[in-house]
């Protein structure tokens, strides 16, 4: 009895047909022999079955990967990909939202359930909600959902970080003062503001930023905004006429 090594070794010299070769047959004989008719009904074979019954399918299936690319079983589907926006809000807080999607299938509703503490570019999974599969009982693949955080004029992101310009007016920022701020996640921050603080200065507020339930959460950044007031009353123009007068500071002078 040949083993599996020898098998396979004969079905690459004769072919399906192996079998039914003389054990002493020289593969070149047995080509030139078969190409000049010399083999011909000598071999019962059909289809994949030899004339000893053999399915070689069956054999050599594992082997090579089956004959002619023939797939067994049901496949399952492909992984999809889709782009979802959500707002900074959202980002702070997570919860429930409703997406309509489009794809090869057509347009279609799926509910989602958005972590907090999701970041731009942060990918959801949804398990087998993805392409429909060839066979019975073929499951589907995964839907994967990207996000995208909503532009927003107020706040600039930059992974967890987020950064809010703050106004302050002259006097505040000559001064000193303490003011109120509003912070994405909701609520509001005191912020106590250093008497000479200039525009551009960034005020940090730790911990402040988008939250993370695996690690330590992002920062919020307060960037000064000295806003000047377009109109002035009599008053006021007086006053700063005044201080102008009393100034003899000139932040454009080489240091």
């Amino acid at each position: 009895m040949l083993s599996e090594p020898e098998k396979r070794k004969r079905y690459d010299a004769f072919g399906k047909d192996f079998r039914q070769v003389p054990p002493d047959m020289d593969p070149d004989t047995y080509a030139r022999a078969k190409a000049g008719g010399g083999f011909q009904g000598g071999f019962q074979s059909s289809g994949f079955q030899s004339a000893e019954g053999v399915n070689f399918e069956d054999l050599f299936g594992g082997m090579f990967g089956g004959f002619q690319g023939r797939q067994r079983g049901p496949i399952p589907g492909a992984d999809q990909e889709a782009g979802v926006e959500i707002r900074l809000e959202e980002a702070f807080h997570g919860g429930r939202r409703s997406f309509t999607l489009d794809g090869p299938e057509g347009s279609r509703t799926v509910d989602v359930n958005i972590p907090a503490g999701v970041t731009d570019g942060k990918r959801i999974r949804l398990a087998g909600q993805g392409g429909y599969g060839s066979g019975e009982g073929a499951p589907r693949g995964d839907l994967y959902l990207v996000v995208h955080l909503v532009h927003d004029k107020r706040y600039r992101v930059e992974g967890r970080d987020v950064t809010v310009d703050l106004p302050l007016l002259p006097s505040e920022a000559a001064l000193g003062a303490t003011v109120a701020m509003d912070l994405p996640g909701g609520g509001e921050a005191k912020l106590k503001i250093a008497a000479g603080t200039s525009s551009g200065r960034k005020l940090r507020l730790r911990g402040r930023g988008i939250p993370n339930n695996r690690g330590n959460p992002g920062d919020l950044y307060a960037a000064v905004k000295i806003v000047v007031p377009q109109h002035l009353t009599d008053e006021q123009r007086k006053l700063y006429e005044e201080l102008a007068a009393a100034t003899d500071d000139n932040p454009r002078r080489p240091g």
